[in-house]
């Protein structure tokens, strides 16, 4: 029997890699701790969009042992005392999920609670608007027994985001989610974001968390079955790990979302987006001559419009170029059309074999 009130909790997923914000985002300094938008990280800009609505003692983070010292230089004074929660290895989001709630249960948090995941690399301005979506998606969660995720109103047709397809209305803003659909190619997401069908999927979940176990047990049982042992193991790393290896690494859209039929998709009210990529700056930062410069030590632009630029402490002139990202850094100048920037991600495949000490 569930309660009338419930207490709200905020889980921060910051054990990524960033692979696409190469060659500044790299394994000893993974994408959520870098200073893109503004001197703070996007990890503590995260953080900090919960100031005024989730207190801090009721904020965690998960993250993998090996960015320890990062985590704690970005979240200090910005979660629970015991608010890392680390993650024996990377094993995709499901895991991930099921294992922070056995460890959120073992910190003393009720099954009515309600728990707010979202990710630590997102950049959203709106912050009275994000508290509104959350607080509406976690009253409505609560009342109805169901996951709520937050899907965007998309403004053009992205290849690079998942789409969530709306079924009918079930009060003033939450919808029956239809079903979720794949990152389209650029055709079939035009004929999404024409339809008025379709949301993007921003990966951000809000449920109680007796909801998520039994969705987990449902629909994701080989992994399930683990969760009486993760509960047992949390707190010793060297038996959590052995148990956690154990659960198969699945995605939660494809573990839970995309099967259960206890999921509604809200609107967000708020800006949103992603930074999957470099080109994603030039949608959240203030141009600089036509151009997005993130970081550099002065700049020279003739005939040229629409780039991004990061270059700390450099000087940077361009000529009769346009649309192209330039990365500079000490070790690795990299170049690269606006239009393929998700191939920098194949840099980084071809780097784990041939230079690993620039990853």
């Amino acid at each position: 029997m569930k309660k009338k009130s419930y207490e709200l909790y905020a889980l921060i997923m910051a054990g990524g890699k960033g692979t696409r914000f190469w060659p500044e985002s790299i394994s000893k300094k993974p994408k959520q701790y870098l200073s893109l938008t503004s001197e703070k990280s996007l990890l503590e800009e995260t953080l900090e969009r919960f100031d005024r609505f989730i207190p801090k003692e009721k904020r965690f983070v998960v993250t993998v042992k090996e960015q320890e010292k990062l985590c704690k230089a970005s979240s200090k004074g910005k979660i629970n005392s015991n608010g890392i929660i680390f993650e024996p290895t990377g094993r995709n989001t499901a895991p991930c999920i099921l294992m922070s709630l056995a460890s959120l249960l073992q910190k003393g948090l009720s099954e009515d609670d309600v728990i707010t995941i979202v990710p630590s690399d997102h950049v959203i301005l709106n912050k009275k608007g994000f508290h509104s979506t959350i607080k509406k998606a976690a009253d409505f969660a609560h009342k109805n027994q169901q996951i709520v995720t937050i899907g965007i109103t998309p403004n053009f047709p992205h290849t690079g985001f998942g789409y969530i397809q709306k079924g009918k209305l079930l009060n003033e803003e939450a919808f029956k989610v239809s079903r979720f659909k794949e990152k389209p190619h650029f055709e079939l997401a035009t004929e999404y974001v024409k339809s008025g069908q379709y949301l993007w999927n921003a990966g951000m979940f809000v449920a109680p968390i007796r909801v998520f176990l039994e969705e987990f047990a449902e629909h994701a049982p080989l992994m399930f079955k683990h969760f009486e042992a993760l509960m047992d193991t949390v707190k010793n790393p060297v038996k959590l790990k052995k148990v956690y290896e154990k659960l198969p690494s699945d995605s939660i859209d494809y573990a839970i979302m995309e099967k259960s039929d206890r999921i509604a998709v809200m609107p967000a009210n708020f800006d949103w987006n992603d930074l999957g990529s470099w080109d994603a700056l030039s949608t959240v930062m203030e141009e600089t001559h036509g151009n997005t410069v993130v970081k550099s030590d002065g700049e020279f632009f003739l005939n040229s419009a629409d780039n991004v630029v990061f270059a700390p402490d450099k000087f940077v002139a361009l000529i009769n170029m346009d649309k192209h990202i330039v990365v500079v850094n000490d070790k690795v100048v990299m170049v690269a059309p606006v239009a393929d920037a998700q191939e920098i991600k194949k840099i980084v495949e071809h780097l784990k074999k041939a230079r690993p000490d620039l990853l």
